[in-house]
């Protein structure tokens, strides 16, 4: 039977038009039991309250997080069903590591530009503090099989398979399983290859932390933070932090007395929640909400990490593709929000960029060059404001559009680089 192809579609500009989250803070500390649910279940009440959205039945809604617990298989959707929305509003979950958090909003921008829905939610959220220990396979496996014997001695000569070691807990770890190698230890092996000094990294630790103090003193995130447990800001910020108090903290991965990467430089573990509202220009309009920015595109990559390329590296691949695809020049923008999983990371993707050598690798003629270094982060970065891992893309977003809005007009470009060798990037502009 013939079909007629529905006709070409025009994609619809993607409205970024709130965000919402928590403060961020040290990991077993202020948020001890508080779950992921119940994070982002406040986050997203804030920004339904704030948006004047109570009871309206939204597109979608796209969540996040990394560190689940069995209890939080339906987060999205749990979450949002004592957020306010109506409940007839769908949500799924996502998840690619530190990534999530932008993930979520393109795909949500992604159904809005097509035309499939009018607004959206996209978000995430981390706690370290709430991780369930889970028992090794074997000993489910030798339940399930137990309950399978129709007699007694069957079960107990089952049971007899039990070895004291399927009795210990098993907690989440950030290693990567191919190498072994948690990502700061994958980090440590980055900076020597690209010869990256301890001192660099110490100095773009310094520059964020007093980024995020100037914006908090000067009610940047006041609209964009709000007040969760006790907490008004977020607890990682030190106006205070000096070259000298940085180097003097020690290696935090590589003990062999080479090691570079310390507390200081490198992002801690973090607990937080954030959302961001995307929308039509007519829902935007119909709800009377300012458009702030818009998110324009968005690009993905990946590397061979396991045989020899730098772990966190892909966002260098990914930001390539996508300035070509958009005609653009890496220098063709106001503000460039590059996540600070590590200090190194960071200063290694901004080398990888002035390399011609790697550059042609990427499929470019030549390097894509230097950037302006007063653009970058100029609000704080995750070392200073912390990283709740899926959390992050909705934080960096937010912020971005709200720069934006300060600036006026402009271009801003979003790097993330995420566990497993991946990366998201994406633009984010206001004409």
């Amino acid at each position: 039977m013939d079909r007629k192809l529905a006709p070409n579609k025009t994609l619809r500009p993607v409205a970024i038009l709130a965000g919402s989250r928590t403060p961020f803070t040290k990991s077993f500390t202020n948020y001890s039991r508080t779950s992921n649910r119940e994070l982002m279940t406040a986050t997203l009440k804030n920004l339904v309250d704030k948006t004047n959205l109570r009871g309206e039945r939204l597109g979608d809604v796209a969540l996040g997080a990394v560190m689940k617990n069995a209890s939080d298989w339906n987060l999205s959707r749990e979450s949002l069903l004592g957020a306010g929305l109506d409940p007839h509003t769908p949500g799924y979950d996502v998840q690619r590591a530190c990534g999530t958090g932008l993930e979520t909003a393109a795909q949500i921008a992604l159904k809005i530009a097509a035309g499939q829905i009018e607004s959206g939610i996209a978000g995430g959220t981390d706690t370290n503090s709430d991780i369930a220990g889970v028992l090794p396979h074997e000993f489910s496996w030798i339940m399930m099989e137990a309950q399978k014997e129709k007699s007694l001695p069957a079960r107990l000569k089952k049971f007899s398979e039990l070895k004291l070691s399927y009795l210990k807990p098993r907690f989440p770890n950030v290693q990567e399983p191919r190498t072994g190698l948690s990502m700061g230890q994958h980090c440590e092996m980055m900076v020597k290859d690209w010869m990256i000094s301890r001192e660099a990294q110490d100095e773009l630790a310094y520059h964020s932390h007093q980024n995020a103090a100037k914006a908090y003193e000067a009610g940047f995130y006041k609209d964009l933070v709000f007040e969760f447990k006790g907490l008004s800001k977020d607890t990682f910020v030190r106006a205070d932090t000096t070259m000298e108090k940085l180097a003097k903290l020690k290696p935090a991965f590589d003990f062999s007395g080479t090691g570079t990467l310390t507390a200081g430089n490198s992002t801690p573990l973090t607990d937080g929640a954030s959302a961001v509202l995307l929308g039509s220009e007519d829902f935007a309009k119909k709800h009377d909400l300012p458009v702030l920015a818009y998110l324009v595109d968005a690009e993905y990559a990946a590397v061979d990490y396991v045989n020899g390329e730098g772990l966190l590296m892909a966002p260098a691949h990914a930001v390539a593709r996508m300035l070509r695809r958009n005609n653009l020049k890496l220098q063709d923008f106001d503000f460039y929000e590059i996540h600070e999983a590590f200090a190194g990371q960071v200063l290694c993707t901004l080398k990888a960029w002035e390399s011609d050598e790697y550059c042609r690798k990427l499929g470019e003629e030549k390097a894509l060059g230097s950037i302006d270094r007063t653009k970058m982060n100029v609000k704080g970065g995750s070392l200073a404001l912390g990283h709740p891992f899926a959390a992050t893309g909705g934080r960096i977003l937010a912020s971005l559009a709200k720069m934006l809005v300060e600036k006026g007009s402009g271009r801003g470009l979003i790097s993330i680089c995420t566990a497993g060798g991946m990366g998201v990037t994406a633009i984010v502009e206001r004409p």
